[in-house]
């Protein structure tokens, strides 16, 4: 902590991402308006000490929609982040620990994976599944592991020739303990960096997907469609789309600051 606290951009990143999760979290205490209700004497209203963010074209309080978005930007970023590394974990230990034509298959694969664009493939399966937001946290994680499976490989294939495995396989331990118990716990130093990078990346992907209109469907507040809310009035209403704009930015780049600096943190090697 005391490394992190070192890194001034790091550090407050963190400071930022804290607030959001408090947005998220506390939501009902901090939001002054229910994010869906209606106030047809308020439409387009510019932002005033009433509405400090000014309101969307039926009258609803952006400020309450941005932090009720947090809720759900923040649980598809960090679910379908989750599921990502979930995957990349255990392929990638598989991969390493068994090598050979098995490690050549998987990795194959892999680069199969990484040769289709990860945005146009999301779009593509969205476009097939029903929007909802179970599908846009699944299809992300199921789209984004290929990284992390690359990143566990070449982590286990050094620490598979520790003695600690050597001496587990001496003593008889599973091929599936070695993995869970030795191999991952070592390896997950890259993980969670990777991790965090992707939290901000899956944030994105959503508010993309929302703002197209294939994402998180209204009423249901995110950043994402909050923007979309916002493009047909850009030229009278600029508050729809700066702000939710401004927290989309800011949220991403506090997770790639943190992410930057828990690299340096635990991969010193790389920052020299």
């Amino acid at each position: 902590m005391k490394e992190l606290i070192k890194n001034r951009l790091a550090f407050g990143a963190l400071i930022f991402i804290f607030v959001i999760l408090a947005f998220a979290l506390f939501a009902p205490l901090i939001a002054p308006y229910d994010p869906s209700a209606i106030d047809t004497d308020s439409i387009l209203a510019a932002p005033s000490r009433i509405h400090i963010l000014g309101t969307d074209p039926l009258g609803r309080d952006i400020f309450s929609r941005i932090v009720y978005g947090s809720r759900i930007s923040l649980s598809i970023g960090f679910i379908a982040v989750g599921i990502a590394v979930l995957i990349g974990v255990i392929f990638g230990s598989i991969a390493g620990y068994y090598g050979g034509r098995v490690d050549s298959v998987m990795m194959r694969f892999v680069d199969i994976m990484l040769c289709f664009p990860t945005f146009f493939l999301i779009l593509a399966v969205i476009a097939i599944l029903e929007p909802s937001i179970f599908n846009i946290m699944a299809v992300i994680g199921v789209t984004s592991w290929m990284g992390v499976a690359r990143l566990v490989r070449a982590e286990v294939l050094t620490l598979k020739e520790r003695d600690y495995v050597a001496a587990a396989e001496v003593m008889g331990a599973s091929d599936a303990w070695i993995i869970a118990r030795h191999l991952i716990p070592n390896a997950i130093g890259p993980v969670l960096v990777s991790a965090t990078l992707g939290i901000g990346g899956a944030i994105l992907v959503e508010s993309a997907l929302s703002f197209l209109g294939i994402g998180v469907q209204p009423p249901t507040p995110s950043w994402g469609n909050i923007l979309m809310d916002g493009k047909s009035t850009l030229g009278v209403a600029w508050w729809l789309t700066i702000f939710p704009g401004i927290f989309i930015l800011l949220t991403v780049l506090a997770y790639n600051l943190l992410g930057e600096g828990l690299r340096d943190i635990l991969e010193p090697g790389l920052k020299e």
